[in-house]
């Protein structure tokens, strides 16, 4: 997801906490997303229709996997406690969490990372957040299981086995490749990379409009 700088809305001479501004920045800013990582704010504005529809698409295989009951959840936006900082924690577009993820919370509505069996993030414009800043925040956190569906590049990525701040398997597929997750997330889950990535983009009546994306810069 794209990130926008915002300008500190405070002007107490009282220092105040990050998590504070954060919360003033999503107040009034509604469809905001705030996250806080390496002790950074990380302001992203709403997301694109494409990029919703993209995590529609994906939800649909983990539902039909029955990931979503039981013994599992599957979620979007919610929040993930990060080790890093003491306020830092990001919140995934999309994710496999431990049913009883609610007995698991630390603070500020985020959750213990223990409960994630999968973290996903589908990119926007600032794309490197997603393949950079994220990856060592998500294996930091001991998160098995990272994909990001990359837009920018048309590639759907899946880490997993996390150590320090990267991730030993990182395996990028093209469309035509059909990828079967890690059975660790609690079933087998496989998505079709071109379909995923089609789903992504968007549609000419959206690229022509002017508030709309040029798909060539995503």
């Amino acid at each position: 997801m794209s990130a926008a700088s915002v300008e500190q809305p405070f002007h107490d001479e009282e220092p105040v906490t990050l998590t504070t501004i954060a919360d003033e920045i999503m107040e009034r800013h509604p469809g905001y997303r705030v996250e806080i990582i390496g002790g950074h704010l990380l302001v992203t504005p709403s997301p694109d229709g494409a990029h919703a529809r993209a995590l529609t698409k994906l939800m649909r295989p983990f539902m039909a996997a029955d990931l979503d009951g039981g013994e599992t959840e599957v979620l979007q936006g919610v929040g993930l406690w990060l080790p890093m900082e003491p306020e830092d924690y990001a919140i995934p577009d999309l994710a496999v969490v431990d049913a009883d993820f609610e007995d698991h919370r630390v603070e500020n509505n985020a959750y213990d990372p223990v409960c994630f069996r999968l973290v996903l993030e589908v990119t926007s414009t600032n794309w490197k957040n997603d393949l950079k800043t994220k990856v060592a925040a998500y294996a930091e956190a001991k998160v098995p299981v990272y994909v990001v569906v990359d837009r920018k590049h048309q590639r759907l990525h899946v880490l997993t086995a996390p150590v320090g701040s990267t991730y030993e398997n990182h395996r990028p597929h093209a469309p035509g490749e059909l990828v079967t997750l890690p059975d660790s997330i609690g079933a087998k889950v496989t998505l079709d990379v071109a379909e995923i990535l089609k789903a992504g983009q968007p549609k000419t009546s959206d690229s022509a409009s002017p508030s709309s994306p040029n798909p060539s810069t995503l």
